[in-house]
C-alpha cells in the first residue's frame, strides 16, 4: 500500500501553484512505491506546479535507497492546444546549446545536418537545455556499446562516430539546427532576448493533421451534422457547452455566441467564467474564410483616446511595436476580441508577469531588469508618455482595428492589402489545398 506523507492542502488552495523559489508552501508529495529495478520500495515525489507557457505540469522524481536506482520526468496536466507549435532554432554557440527547453512526450527533436531525430513517445518529457537533450541521448547509446562491439563490431564502430559528433554538437563546437516539433502544442523553447525578437529562433503554429490527432488521442466525431439550420438563426442566440477551467481545471461552462463587427465581417466570440477560482477568459474564432489578400494594419498612438479602440486579433496574426524592437508571432495570445489597452496588458502579462524564466533558478539579473524595462515601456504607452506604432499582420486578412472615422478614413491608421508569400500560404496549409477537380480520383466504393 502506498502511503501519503504530504500535508493535505486546503480545499481552497489551488492544486497547481505557481513555480517560484520563493513559495515556501509549495512542498512535493511523498509516495512510498515499488522499485522497478530491485523490486523493493522506494520513494516517489511529485510535485504539481504551474509554469507559464506549459501549463500544468507535474514533476515526478523516484529514489531507491536500496539499489540507489533513480529516475525523473515530467507530465503535461493540462489540456492540449488547438494547434501544434514548431520550433527551429539556429544554434551557433555554447549560449544557444544552453538555453532552456519543455519538451512534452510527444514532441519530436531533429537535427538535419546529422539526419538526428528523436521521435515522439520515446523519451519522456522534460525541462531541460539542448545541451541535456543531448546529453541524455548520448548516455543512451553509449549503454548498449558493449553489447555492440561483441555482436557487430562496425555497427558499435559507427555508433561512436555518431556520438562524437553530438559531443562536438553539445559543446557548441559545431553549428547546428535544432527542431522541435509538438502537435500537442505544450513544448517551449527560451528566448533569452525577450522581449525582443530572437532572430535565430522561428515559432511557428500550425493545425494538426489526422495522424497527428490519432496520436494525442483526439478522434473526430463520426457522422454528419445537421446543416439545414442557417447561420442567420445562430445570430441572437448564445449557445453553451461545459469545460475545464484552464486555470484551475475545474468544470466551467463557456458561451458562444456569433456575432458581426461592423465594417468588418462575423465572427464567433466564446467566454469562459469560472466559478471556482474567478478565471476569465475570451477566445475569438474568424466565421468566415480565409481572404485572398492578407491584412497589414498599422497604427500611430498618439492620443490615450486610441487606447479605446476595438482589436479583433485572429489566430493567424502577428504584432509588432517597432519602437519597442518589439514582435510576437502569429498564435501568441490566441484569437482575441479586446481593445488596443486590454491586448497591451495581455502583452505585458505574458512576456513580463508570467515569463517562466525570470522566475527562481532560472533568472538573471540582466534579463530580469531587460523584460522591467519593457514593462515600464508598455505601462508609459498606457498612460500616454510615449507614441509608438502599433502593427497588426494577418496572413489570413480576418483582423481588424477600429477605424473610429468611419465609414471616412483614419489618418493616423494604414491598412495594406498584399499577396501571400509561399511560406504563408503553407502555414495557412494552401499550398497543397486542391478545391477543383478532387472528385476525380476519389476512390470508388464497394
Amino acid at each position: 500500500m502506498s502511503l501519503l506523507h504530504a500535508t493535505t492542502a486546503p480545499s481552497s488552495a489551488p492544486v497547481f501553484r505557481d513555480i517560484s523559489a520563493d513559495d515556501e508552501e509549495q512542498q512535493p508529495h511523498e509516495i512510498e512505491s515499488l522499485c522497478m529495478n530491485c523490486y523493493k520500495n522506494g520513494m516517489t515525489r511529485l510535485l504539481l506546479t504551474k509554469v507559464p507557457f506549459f501549463r500544468e505540469i507535474i514533476v515526478s522524481s523516484f529514489n531507491c535507497d536500496s539499489c540507489n536506482w533513480s529516475n525523473t520526468e515530467i507530465q503535461s496536466a493540462g489540456r492540449i492546444q488547438d494547434q501544434g507549435v514548431r520550433y527551429s532554432l539556429s544554434v551557433r554557440s555554447k549560449r544557444d546549446v544552453d538555453r532552456e527547453v519543455v519538451k512534452t512526450d510527444y514532441a519530436t527533436m531533429r537535427i538535419p545536418e546529422i539526419d538526428f531525430e528523436i521521435p515522439a513517445c520515446t523519451q519522456k518529457g522534460a525541462l531541460t537545455t539542448i545541451e541535456g537533450i543531448l546529453e541524455r541521448t548520448i548516455v543512451g547509446l553509449q549503454q548498449e556499446q558493449p553489447h555492440r562491439r561483441a555482436e557487430n563490431a562496425q555497427v558499435a564502430e559507427k555508433i561512436d562516430v555518431f556520438i562524437t559528433k553530438l559531443k562536438s554538437l553539445k559543446d557548441g563546437e559545431t553549428p547546428f539546427t535544432c527542431i522541435i516539433d509538438d502537435p500537442s502544442g505544450n513544448s517551449f523553447v527560451e528566448n533569452p532576448f525577450a522581449p525582443q525578437k530572437d532572430e535565430a529562433l522561428t515559432v511557428t503554429h500550425y493545425r494538426r493533421s489526422q495522424e497527428q490527432d490519432s496520436l494525442l488521442g483526439i478522434e473526430s466525431v463520426d457522422g454528419q451534422k445537421n446543416t439545414e439550420e442557417k447561420p442567420e438563426d445562430l445570430k441572437d442566440e448564445v449557445l453553451q457547452f461545459h469545460t475545464n477551467c484552464p486555470e484551475c481545471n475545474a468544470p466551467a461552462a463557456t458561451n458562444m455566441k456569433l456575432v458581426q463587427i461592423p465594417h468588418f465581417k462575423e465572427v464567433i466570440i466564446m467566454a469562459t467564467n469560472c466559478d471556482a477560482c474567478g478565471h476569465r477568459t475570451n477566445e475569438v474564432k474568424s466565421g468566415g474564410a480565409i481572404e485572398p489578400l492578407g491584412t497589414r494594419i498599422t497604427l500611430h498612438i498618439t492620443d490615450p483616446s486610441d487606447l479605446t479602440r476595438d482589436v479583433l486579433k485572429s489566430e493567424t496574426c502577428s504584432l509588432s511595436i517597432p519602437e519597442l524592437e518589439f514582435d510576437l508571432g502569429m498564435g501568441a495570445l490566441g484569437g482575441k476580441f479586446t481593445t488596443l489597452e486590454g491586448l497591451l496588458k495581455d502583452i505585458k502579462d505574458l512576456v513580463v508577469d508570467k515569463n517562466p524564466f525570470t522566475l527562481g533558478d532560472s533568472s538573471t539579473s540582466d534579463r530580469k531588469e531587460k523584460l522591467q524595462e519593457f514593462g515600464r515601456k508598455i505601462d508609459q504607452i498606457l498612460e500616454g508618455q510615449i507614441k509608438v506604432h502599433f502593427v497588426l499582420e494577418d496572413s489570413a486578412g480576418n483582423s481588424y482595428l477600429q477605424n473610429v472615422y468611419a465609414p471616412e478614413e483614419d489618418p493616423e491608421m494604414k491598412v495594406e492589402k498584399y499577396e501571400r508569400s509561399f511560406e504563408q500560404n503553407e502555414d495557412l496549409g494552401l499550398n497543397d489545398m486542391k478545391t477543383e477537380g478532387y472528385e476525380e480520383h476519389e476512390p470508388s466504393s464497394c
